[in-house]
């Protein structure tokens, strides 16, 4: 099995599709005013760049880097198609987001993500890839529904 990672557009239906049940999975997972991710007309701006993955052409999972400054990103809308899990998407994904920061010259990645059994998942791919857990960052607000993680890349 090969996993497929490419930067993409978001100009697809099926694109679209994946970010809507990315939303309606942590809006479900999450209380009301505590979820960050972003919708499809906020990852189209020029400081995100965006990845699909693909098994066999078909559409598995997704994930954004976000620049914050010169240094330092921001790991966003990390998805897996729950038909897809534990089958190394996401470790394909967040691959392709290390190695591009890396290449831009950052020295530091940062990402929020939420608390509780549905997260949990999330939490182990990223300490296993070398994330610690860390204090808010940017325009973030710590409460007992988010987490931060960080990790040094150089």
């Amino acid at each position: 099995m090969r996993i497929e990672v490419r930067e993409d557009d978001l100009s697809t239906e099926a694109v679209h599709s994946l970010i809507a049940e990315h939303l309606s999975g942590m809006h479900s997972n999450s209380p009301p005013g505590h979820v960050n991710a972003l919708a499809i007309q906020n990852l189209k701006v020029p400081s995100i760049t965006f990845w699909t993955a693909r098994i066999n052409g078909e559409l598995c999972g997704c994930g954004a880097l976000k620049e914050l400054d010169l240094l330092s990103g921001e790991i966003k809308s990390m998805r897996t198609r729950e038909a897809f899990l534990r089958r190394g998407v996401g470790q394909a994904i967040l691959n392709e987001i290390i190695r591009t920061a890396s290449q831009r010259g950052y020295s530091r990645l940062h990402l929020e993500t939420g608390t509780g059994p549905a997260f949990e998942a999330a939490h182990a791919l990223y300490l296993r890839n070398g994330f610690e857990w860390s204090s808010a960052f940017g325009e973030y607000t710590a409460t007992d529904f988010n987490v931060f993680m960080a990790k040094m890349l150089r």
